[in-house]
């Protein structure tokens, strides 16, 4: 089993890495880093850079997790994506970043989180990072 852990370089990725970090490190699991860029985007501000990721596999480490970092494309959002991955690799849970929106924006922009806390067949953790 494994822990996956969707991840941007946003504040609220970052609080999901390291809620995700202790959980594996308490559940003595992987952990599976995902980041995906949109197909065919010019500008993508969800692509974590390398050291980025380079940091977050530093993290896990110094925490005694074994962590893999997934990178992928996907085409309408990133949903699809981390429910797959959580099933293939029969996740016991999943982790999630939460950013605060307006109703506006969400109604207009719609949610990933919500999606995949709405359509997750596995147990979700979602965190926001500190004010």
């Amino acid at each position: 089993m494994s822990i996956v852990v969707g991840y941007v370089p946003t504040p609220a990725g970052e609080a999901a890495v390291r809620a995700a970090i202790a959980e594996a490190g308490l559940r003595d699991e992987e952990l599976l880093v995902v980041n995906s860029a949109r197909e065919g985007s010019v500008v993508e501000t969800t692509v974590a850079a390398e050291e980025d990721l380079d940091r977050v596999l530093a993290q896990a480490a110094e925490a005694g997790v074994r962590a893999e970092v997934v990178r992928g494309t996907h085409r309408d959002d990133f949903t699809d994506e981390i429910l797959d991955l959580a099933e293939k690799h029969e996740a016991s849970l999943i982790v999630i970043g939460l950013r605060r929106r307006s109703t506006v924006g969400k109604f207009i922009m719609g949610s990933v989180a919500q999606r995949i806390l709405l359509q997750a067949d596995h147990p979700v953790l979602a965190v926001k990072p500190p004010r």
